[in-house]
């Protein structure tokens, strides 16, 4: 090679040399990023009840760290890592305060992620909104969650409580018209939000189907003198709303106590690991509830690939899980959502395009979720989930009867 060819060839490396780097100098200066965001790195937090009367939910937390685990292994969402700071609130709204003041002012995190209860929520909802902090997909189904107008940077992810409560009081008139009604609540937003729309789907009748309601706190040791309260009124039909360890011994004490009434427990409650097993499987038989997501333990979906696929994740990424938990499944989907719209986000990971994207998921499909169903959010509707399917405990498994329903249908 001539000299001048050799310098000729040495300026045209320098000049490629040089473009890729003006690329990469472009990318990075189109880049955007609010706190806990880089071009490696995306800081989330949330409160879960890893001690205290919710800790049967602690799980949900464990399959966010593992699923975050498997996709940063998987090279991360466009090249950043998920950094998940989960930490324990014992389900009391006041260390929930202390907690995410701490997560949000001292940690820096990008959005808050899936913190869990209704009152714990409650108790930040004003707090984040004013710091304008996303606070996305919550793990409680209260009605105030789809507020865009005046809470525009909270979102829920479950179906709403007063849907639920709706859908039963549905099924009632049409199929049980002359029901007399108990209702056990746990005594806090997320008790009378499911009880609300129990009664406004009962309407008119609602004075005299429901015949006796009673309440409990979640720092009472048990249930039991309000289950003898309730079977007293001579009620037909228990709807059951608690959470797990309380529905646990609401189903045990009703069973022992010789009543038999057509017996609904709300979906928080439902799972066969964490609440139908406790109280007993053969005290379970013949218990309702609202589905919007498939059932761990239903042999049709034993072959389905996305249940293959959840089965694969929890064997690889959390082996100490128990399969028969629902709670490892809903931990799962509402990772999957997060994921997407931290995709969405591309290279803007700012606060207000997170919220942006959260409020834009466009029929979004989760294979977990029930046939049919899919996820929508927009400016306007801050509802990802708004429909289910009712399903009997068969002593082995719940089974889903009827058609996926919303409570307007």
């Amino acid at each position: 090679m001539t000299s001048r060819n050799l310098k000729l060839a040495q300026w045209a490396a320098a000049c490629a040399t040089l473009a890729v780097s003006l690329i990469h100098v472009n990318a990075s200066a189109q880049a955007k990023y609010g706190p806990g965001a880089s071009d490696k790195e995306i800081k989330l937090g949330q409160t879960m009840p890893y001690s205290g009367p919710a800790s049967a939910y602690a799980t949900i937390g464990k399959v966010h760290l593992a699923y975050f685990k498997m996709i940063n292994e998987q090279g991360g969402v466009n090249g950043r890592k998920i950094n998940l700071l989960s930490v324990d609130d014992g389900y009391s709204p006041p260390k929930t305060v202390e907690q995410v003041r701490k997560l949000v002012e001292q940690d820096e995190v990008l959005a808050l992620f899936n913190t869990l209860g209704t009152a714990p929520n409650s108790a930040i909802h004003k707090y984040v909104n004013a710091k304008k902090v996303p606070h996305l997909m919550l793990a409680t189904g209260a009605t105030k969650w789809g507020d865009p107008k005046n809470y525009p940077w909270t979102i829920g992810f479950n179906l709403s409580y007063q849907s639920e409560g709706m859908i039963y009081a549905k099924w009632l008139l049409k199929n049980k018209p002359n029901a007399k009604i108990a209702v056990l609540y746990q005594n806090d937003d997320y008790g009378k939000d499911v009880f609300k729309g129990v009664k406004d789907g009962l309407g008119a009748k609602a004075a005299t189907m429901i015949v006796k309601e009673a309440t409990y706190e979640v720092s009472d040791p048990t249930v039991d003198s309000q289950i003898i309260t309730l079977q007293a009124s001579g009620a037909d039909t228990f709807i059951n709303i608690t959470t797990p360890k309380f529905g646990a011994q609401a189903i045990r004490k009703a069973y022992d106590s010789g009543w038999k009434p057509l017996h609904i427990v709300n979906n928080v409650s439902a799972s066969i690991g964490s609440v139908l097993t406790p109280a007993g499987l053969d005290k379970s038989v013949g218990l309702m509830t609202l589905q919007y997501y498939k059932d761990p333990n239903d042999p049709q979906w034993k072959n389905d690939p996305a249940m293959l696929e959840w089965r694969a994740f929890m064997a690889r990424y959390y082996r100490e899980g128990d399969p028969k938990d629902a709670s490892n499944m809903y931990g799962y989907l509402t990772a999957q959502t997060m994921v997407q719209i931290l995709k969405q986000c591309g290279n803007d990971l700012t606060r207000e395009n997170v919220m942006k994207q959260a409020a834009n998921l466009k029929n979004l499909k989760l294979p977990l979720l029930l046939p049919g169903m899919v996820v929508n959010t927009s400016p306007t509707d801050y509802f990802p989930i708004e429909q289910g399917q009712l399903a009997k405990f068969t002593g082995t498994q719940w089974e889903g009867f009827g058609e996926v329903i919303g409570a307007a249908d």
